[in-house]
């Protein structure tokens, strides 16, 4: 099948700056570069003359009430089962600052506690401290790095200590926190034996949910990207986010959440998704909530790099094209949920915290929140963490915390709206630590009192005496006049009726397939056959990008290494048209892509220069730093824009945040590049459960494209290979079938700059987006013989999965050679010095989906080969080798032999004479 996707205007004059083009350089400087502005300097506020006077007055007092401040939450009420004994903090002591709680004396205030009275006694304001800092509700916050945010939570806390909830907010938070248990009792009652991992015990969690969501919507934040582990998801999903209650029954009862005609195999009911519009007043919000592996906090990026996304989507802050008052994060909020054992042991947690502040990364403060249940699956705090606090890893980023006790819903309230305000004002993470605890095992049908005897004696005691959060809570507004028993009654008895006549509806319930909407109407899932789609490009326009691509302003000083071999290099190439490179072929296909109208974000460890030095889409000044990026300035008013994301040394977190990016518009291309090949496994957990598997379960279309330097060079064991192996156990192609564009993820493995841009063009131009997988070049990158023309790219052209040996006298050729990626040109050299007229040499340059018929095209063409033989220079027990052998014997009724090296436990020696005996033999073989 041949589809064509063409670019129908051709610029033929150099383009003039685009009105946003303050946004393509000067990184350090004052503007920025697409995707990165610098944060606005914060507002100093300054303390009084008089206020100053008197802290120096009275300096022990201001001394002992920074200590609360400080140090107050080590003994605050936050643990609603009482396990913890509250300790004495000694520089909490009146003594130490020279106060006795007997006297009488009046101490002046001003400038030491906020908003409360001029004058008192130290006992009233001890008193006053121990309410604000020690109570059910407390906030770390001596950690954050300037003091205009100490003096904000201070000021906060302080000025509305005492405040309560208007009574109609108390109505509808007991009416939230009901309808949850009823819920759960439902769910336990019709489905006794299914693991639902509910949120008994933690209920206020859904009054977090919903002060966050509102105040959101009042802040005119357009969207949430939720990243949630299991948890309480099903509460919140029926709860609030509008899932329909029979799509949970359905999987409860083992049926699929797909409509029929769909691919997809689906996933457990703990990890549905939901995107919902909700509407508070005059206010509306779009909710996502992403799905998660089982693989706890691994969705973190994902969240944060899907917020990112809809950042870029809405052209917010970074990508804004115009200077104005607005902040980061003014549009889109990611909001963090998290289990207390897995956020103090999950790497990935410290690595995405890490991306929080970072340029190209920053979302403008995520807010966290934690479900404290006081224990993992079996092991308690003590055993499961070495700090005080589950919360404590956040500080690793001056992170505020505040913690709060999930005994008191209202207390969690004031929790959420702090922790927004504290984002809103400042864009930064905080996280809000909500201590509870957990009504049953790990789900409902484990019995945690084997490892937990105590804590689930007071659990069970609470439940036996009608002492549940909801209960509780409920209760005492009915002591309070607010509430009466009937009115709780009706909202539990509304709230079965309807579940019930949801469960009825169970099995007449028609599930619909919600992907392929809004961004990504026009798209389609794949179909089972292999299309060609033409990637060519007018060679005028590819021209003209080429020579813009390494266009520099005057007065940028570029390095004189790089207008030697970069800029005057490409430009001479661009006019004779041959010799194009790997890093040239690549900026032709971003070029050309940015002026279709996709934009591209290139992210990893040196990308804007490249590993190896080859890429440089970035160029600095060598006199200020200033970083400019040609491809952004090619035509005035420019559709498509590149953002270069220099990482962290991540790959979990960055990778996890590129696919994030990848799921939320399929206009843009993200590219994700390991430093080198074999460091992909760092985020081997984000591959497994959602690059190679987020279609398959969620239907989530992701068209993230992973370069994965590869080749054995004599690097050593961790330099060599990006293991094509895994790659291809993790594909869903058959062994025993023709392969379709359906496969779940593309592996390929191209040996010429002209194949690299089609690969990435088709990324682009297709109906459908799949995660590319491309073992990368190293030593191909500067390789004479690996250079493509502008023809190659021209109109009409298009990758080739399979490309044939033009050089073969097809009539001689008596042994067939198989190869893939760089190998190629060892063995081309090789029988080119052996005068073998009887060996062709096929490349196979896409591995999966496998080309059978492209193959067998090449194939049949020598008749009077008897031998067929695959040639790879990995071991035996890697690369290509056990994925092509059966499909060759399969599909193609062709037995190859195998040449290459023997198997071994690593992927290459560390000996360089053993190294070099390797790669000759792996050659010479072929040909013996």
């Amino acid at each position: 099948m041949f589809r064509c996707l063409g670019i129908q205007k051709i610029i033929q004059t150099h383009g003039k700056r685009c009105n946003g083009a303050f946004l393509s350089r000067e990184y350090h400087a004052k503007h920025g570069v697409f995707g990165y502005r610098p944060k606005k300097a914060p507002k100093e506020e300054k303390v009084s003359n008089e206020a100053i006077q008197n802290r120096i007055h009275n300096a022990n007092l201001l001394r002992l009430v920074s200590a609360y401040r400080d140090h107050g939450h080590k003994r605050a009420r936050i643990d609603p089962l009482g396990l913890n004994t509250i300790e004495e903090i000694e520089s909490l002591n009146p003594e130490l600052y020279g106060f006795s709680s007997q006297e009488s004396t009046s101490l002046d205030l001003q400038g030491i506690l906020h908003d409360w009275k001029e004058s008192a006694t130290i006992t009233d304001v001890l008193k006053r401290l121990e309410d604000i800092y020690c109570g059910p509700l407390a906030v770390e916050f001596h950690q954050l790095a300037t003091e205009e945010e100490k003096d904000w939570f201070s000021r906060q806390l302080e000025q509305h200590h005492g405040k309560t909830l208007p009574v109609d907010r108390k109505k509808e938070l007991a009416k939230i926190l009901l309808e949850s248990q009823v819920f759960d009792n439902f769910m336990a009652t019709k489905f006794t034996t299914v693991k639902r991992y509910g949120g008994e015990g933690a209920e206020a969690m859904m009054g977090f949910f919903d002060q966050v969501f509102r105040q959101a919507a009042e802040d005119d934040i357009q969207d949430i990207v939720l990243g949630m582990p299991h948890r309480g998801r099903l509460n919140l999903l029926a709860g609030m986010l509008n899932i329909p209650p029979e799509l949970l029954f359905r999987k409860m009862r083992g049926m699929p959440e797909f409509p029929d005609g769909v691919q997809g195999s689906g996933d457990v009911l703990s990890h549905l998704t939901a995107s919902t519009d909700l509407q508070y007043e005059d206010n509306s919000i779009h909710v996502t909530m992403i799905p998660n592996p089982s693989h706890l906090e691994a969705c973190n990026p994902v969240a944060a790099g899907k917020t990112r996304a809809a950042q870029l989507h809405l052209k917010e802050w970074d990508y804004s094209e115009e200077e104005d008052d607005s902040q980061r994060g003014d549009k889109v909020l990611c909001l963090q949920i998290h289990g207390d054992a897995a956020f103090t042991s999950q790497g990935v947690v410290a690595e995405t915290l890490g991306l929080a502040d970072l340029p190209h990364y920053h979302v403008g403060g995520s807010v966290h929140f934690i479900a404290n249940n006081q224990l993992g699956f079996t092991t308690d705090a003590k055993r499961g963490r070495s700090s005080r606090y589950s919360s404590d890893i956040a500080k690793m980023i001056d992170c505020a915390v505040i913690h709060v006790n999930g005994d008191y819903p209202e207390e969690v309230i004031k929790a959420a709206r702090l922790a927004m305000a504290y984002r809103q004002t400042f864009r930064k993470d905080v996280v809000v630590d909500m201590l509870c605890f957990r009504r049953w095992g790990h789900n409902e049908l484990d019995d945690p009192s084997f490892t937990q005897p105590n804590m689930y004696k007071i659990i069970r005691g609470r439940y036996d005496t009608g002492k549940s959060v909801p209960d509780v809570y409920a209760d005492q507004l009915v002591s309070d006049g607010l509430l009466t028993k009937e009115e709780i009654g009706k909202i539990n008895a509304d709230c079965m009726t309807k579940l019930g006549e949801h469960f009825q509806k169970l099995e007449s319930f028609p599930p619909q397939a919600r992907h392929l909407q809004k961004q990504w109407t026009g798209l389609v899932q794949a179909s089972p056959q292999i299309t060609t789609w033409d990637t060519g490009v007018d060679t005028n326009l590819l021209k003209y990008v080429g020579a813009k691509s390494v266009e520099v302003p005057s007065d940028l000083a570029v390095h004189p290494h790089l207008q030697k071999t970069l800029v005057d290099v490409r430009k001479k190439k661009m006019e004779a048209g041959t010799g194009l490179d790997w890093a040239t072929a690549e900026a032709l296909a971003v070029g050309s892509l940015l002026y279709q109208g996709f934009n591209v974000r290139i992210s990893g460890q040196d990308v804007g220069r490249g590993t190896f030095s080859h890429r440089h889409f970035m160029l600095i000044d060598q006199n200020d730093d200033r970083m400019h990026i040609p491809l952004n300035d090619i035509v005035e008013n420019q559709p498509g824009y590149l953002e270069v994301a220099n990482s962290s040394l991540s790959e979990e977190a960055v990778l996890g945040f590129e696919y994030g990016m990848s799921i939320e518009s399929p206009k843009n291309l993200i590219i994700w590049e390991a430093q080198f090949g074999d460091f992909f496994n760092g985020a081997q957990v984000i591959i497994d459960t959602f690059v190679a598997s987020g279609e398959t379960k969620w239907l989530l279309q992701s068209g993230l494209t992973i370069f994965l330097p590869h080749g054995m060079d004599g690097a050593g064991p961790e330099h060599s290979s990006c293991r094509i192996e895994r790659w291809l156990q993790l594909c869903d192609s058959k062994e025993d079938a023709v392969d379709g564009d359906n496969i779940n993820m593309q592996v390929v493995n191209p040996t010429t700059p002209a194949q690299y841009f089609h690969l990435l063009r088709r990324q682009m131009v297709r109906n459908f987006r799949k995660p590319l997988v491309v073992v990368g070049p190293k030593i191909l990158l500067r390789l004479p013989a690996a250079t493509s023309s502008l023809e190659d790219m021209g109109p009409g052209t298009f990758f080739k999965p399979v490309i044939g040996d033009k050089s073969a006298d097809q009539t001689r050729v008596t042994r067939v050679v198989l190869c893939s990626g760089k190998h190629y040109y060892g063995l081309a050299k090789e029988r080119d010095a052996r005068g073998a007229a009887d060996v062709a040499i096929i490349r196979i340059e896409e591995l999966c989906p496998f080309p059978m018929e492209a193959i067998m095209e090449e194939i049949k063409k020598y008749s009077k080969a008897t031998e067929f033989i695959w040639s790879q220079e990995e071991h035996r027990n890697m690369g290509a080798w056990s994925f092509v052998h059966p499909r060759f014997e399969n599909l193609l009724a062709c037995k190859l032999k195998y040449v290459g090296r023997g198997v071994l436990a690593t992927p290459a020696v560390g000996v360089g004479e053993v190294h070099q005996a390797e790669a000759k033999q792996v050659i010479t073989d072929a040909f013996a």
